[in-house]
């Protein structure tokens, strides 16, 4: 685990809860809680090989734009991030872009290869006639800033639990595609957090 640091001075005051609309809003010092939804809430990453994909998203995106991941679970059918962008200025669409479109594409990939016809299932024609194939449900997803410490180690409990109450593990650090093996201490885990929301502000 890294050390626990204050938040940047943008969260040491709250500006807003859950946006209901897809615009993104992209404040200095704010966390974000992503969330990834599935298209029509098919457990897509139920496979090991689909979580890794995931993952490995992921850990690109940390490296392009340069953000603190802090806390994340893949279950079945969705995946939750929480994260904080080290620099003034982001763009959260452009991470949310860096996640998902490797993860479709190594699905697709492997899915036109293996099981065409598991793959029809994800099929879509466009108005244009335009046919995709998706592997995220369509729109712009969960996207929530978080400013209090509060509210952000309320989201990393969340997460780490979700396994738990879905019934998949009897406890958090069972489940090996989480940061809950992270903030045990464990030294087993898949992708390595930056750190954790500070416990409070002075």
């Amino acid at each position: 685990m890294g050390k626990r640091t204050r938040l940047p001075v943008g969260l040491r005051s709250w500006s807003g809860n859950m946006r209901k609309t897809c615009r993104r809003y992209n404040e200095p010092g704010h966390a974000h809680e992503l969330t990834f939804s599935c298209y029509q809430r098919l457990p897509l990453l139920s496979k090991d090989r689909t979580r890794q994909w995931f993952l490995d998203a992921l850990e690109q995106a940390r490296g392009l734009h340069c953000f603190d991941l802090w806390a994340y679970v893949v279950m079945p059918e969705h995946a939750h991030v929480l994260l904080i962008p080290r620099s003034n200025v982001y763009d959260i669409s452009s991470i949310l872009k860096s996640i998902k479109q490797p993860v479709a594409r190594r699905a697709t990939e492997f899915l036109a290869a293996n099981s065409p016809d598991f793959l029809e299932r994800l099929r879509v024609v466009r108005p244009s006639g335009k046919i995709e194939h998706r592997f995220w449900q369509q729109g712009g997803g969960y996207d929530r800033n978080v400013v209090e410490p509060a509210t952000a180690w309320k989201v990393v409990r969340y997460l780490h639990e979700n396994p738990v109450r879905r019934g998949l593990v009897s406890s958090a650090t069972d489940w090996p595609w989480s940061s809950a093996r992270n903030y045990a201490g464990l030294t087993d885990v898949k992708l390595h957090v930056d750190g954790c929301p500070p416990d409070s502000i002075s």
